[in-house]
């Protein structure tokens, strides 16, 4: 079975890659010099910690096995393995697309995630 990883990125930015082909990151991406990507047990608080109150969301799975050695496991936020990928993404590799609207709570509503 497939691993997947998850990516947070703003409708907008996503549309944009999806019509160029390719997917370059977001502006903290392109700062960092990697694409960063959650598993489903950190998507949350990644959500939570980096896109609080941000709506027009989308929630990106993408199959980690299939990114090859671009993708590395680093150490993260409270020592956790986060997944990054050094290099741009097909956007046509994504696994599914979903939006990820924000609740009456203010918090992102999230599809059931595969552990």
């Amino acid at each position: 079975m497939s691993k997947l990883i998850y990516k947070i990125a703003p409708d907008s930015l996503w549309r944009d890659a999806e019509a160029a082909g390719v997917f370059s990151g977001a502006p903290i991406d392109l700062a960092d010099g990697f694409i960063h990507f959650s598993t489903a047990e950190q998507v949350r608080e990644t959500a939570a910690k980096h896109f609080a109150g941000q709506d027009n969301l989308l929630l990106i799975a993408v199959d980690a096995e299939k990114l090859d050695d671009a993708l590395k496991w680093e150490v993260s936020r409270g020592g956790a393995l986060f997944p990054h990928l050094y290099a741009p993404l097909d956007p046509a590799s994504a696994v599914w697309v979903r939006p990820l609207p924000l609740g009456e709570d203010g918090k992102h509503e999230f599809p059931e995630l595969p552990a």
